[in-house]
């Protein structure tokens, strides 16, 4: 009797150590979990705040870049003239060195915004194997979030049916999605210049819409996509990237996009909020 109850208290000992580290190990997780949510929102505000700031940038620098062409110009003629007295020369030179200095700055603020992008872009990528990114391709362009899908790897052959195939990578597609919860995503379908041959289809129109709106569908039923957020458009044949004259642009051509972009209030809020950040 002794043995057995020195044996349960020793199995009730351990099933009371696992219980400990098992929450201490649930307990760690969730602390990660806080610390990269919280780093990603951080890095989320940084990229907005810095393409508010660029974009401002970009129109001050076009503006120097024309007083500069100005500038070189009044000293080309001050310079023909020669006439004493009539321009100073040293004074025009300063200018024009403080305003190429001033385009390098520019320059090198855009470059850092450029950078922010290229983080975004590589952590929304993450979660994509090498093996989808030979199908998606995703960029981060001014706060918007560009990701497109090659039609081979999502839709069976001539077809608007999603492909078994496409499975894994839209599951991938619906999670960044759902980290975007406040961005609303277009879903537009492109296609190349040849005629569509199908009896139920008309024509290149139809199959860019059809196609579009499986993926919308898809993202909704499968993965749990708030249907609120999803706008399905098709642009058929008239949004090309590539030429259509050859078979690999064909290939380029025949894509779905999928934009997730800020709201209207949120663009707003942006430009509001770039005087305070350019001051910073």
């Amino acid at each position: 009797m002794k043995k057995v109850l020195f044996v349960a208290a020793i199995i009730a000992g351990c099933i009371a150590n696992s219980s400990c580290v098992s929450k201490k190990v649930l307990e760690e997780c969730q602390n990660e979990n806080k610390t990269l949510s919280g780093s990603y929102q951080s890095a989320r505000e940084e990229l907005a705040s810095a393409n508010a700031r660029i974009n401002s940038l970009q129109d001050q620098l076009s503006a120097c870049q024309g007083n500069n062409a100005s500038l070189q110009k009044s000293l080309e003629q001050s310079l023909n003239a020669a006439t004493a007295g009539s321009v100073n020369i040293a004074k025009l030179v300063d200018q024009i060195n403080e305003s190429n200095q001033y385009i390098r700055h520019l320059v090198e603020v855009k470059s850092k915004s450029d950078s922010l992008n290229m983080v975004l872009t590589n952590n929304l990528t993450r979660s994509l194997s090498k093996e989808d990114m030979k199908d998606v391709d995703v960029q981060v362009q001014k706060g918007v979030v560009y990701i497109s899908l090659n039609d081979n790897m999502l839709y069976k052959s001539g077809s608007y049916e999603i492909s078994p195939a496409a499975g894994s990578t839209l599951q991938k597609i619906a999670k960044i999605i759902m980290d975007y919860k406040d961005y609303d995503v277009l879903i537009e379908g492109n296609t190349d210049n040849v005629p569509i041959s199908q009896t139920n289809i008309r024509n290149n129109w139809d199959l860019s819409c059809l196609r579009a709106s499986s993926v919308v569908q898809a993202l909704q039923t499968k993965y749990g996509v708030d249907p609120k957020r999803l706008t399905a458009g098709g642009r058929g044949e008239y949004n090309p990237i590539a030429d259509n004259s050859t078979a690999a642009g064909k290939v380029k051509n025949r894509r779905t996009q999928i934009i997730i972009t800020p709201k209207l209030d949120e663009f707003m809020e942006l430009i509001g909020k770039a005087p305070e950040a350019d001051k910073k």
